[in-house]
């Protein structure tokens, strides 16, 4: 899987079993329809990074409420099918953040 950090515009629909998510999503100018959700799951903001920072930094504190609110980060990472025509597809990695609502495409198999 070849991995990237695009921003990509999603429209969300019906996805069956697991509810509302992506329905089409916009990359590099191309609308590239989901045939088929393969996985859905949640991850929190890696806390063992942040962690390291913060031994790194100052002692005064401040970074502990840093540490914090990172745990409180969470991103929507959906695994879909999605294709453009008939014979052009392939599988993607699209991922929402809740704290500031973007959607990006971290990876794809085609």
């Amino acid at each position: 899987m070849r991995r990237y950090d695009d921003p990509v515009e999603v429209r969300r629909g019906e996805t069956g079993t697991f509810g509302e998510g992506p329905d089409q999503f916009l990359w590099h100018g191309r609308l590239w329809k989901v045939r088929s959700v393969l996985a859905h799951w949640v991850e929190t903001a890696p806390w063992w990074q942040s962690a390291s920072e913060e031994a790194a930094g100052s002692d005064t504190g401040e970074k502990a409420t840093e540490v914090g609110s990172d745990l409180l980060v969470e991103r929507e990472l959906w695994r879909v099918e999605a294709g453009r025509g008939i014979s052009v597809s392939g599988v993607f990695d699209l991922s929402f953040t809740w704290s500031d609502g973007r959607w990006q495409l971290v990876g794809c198999v085609d």
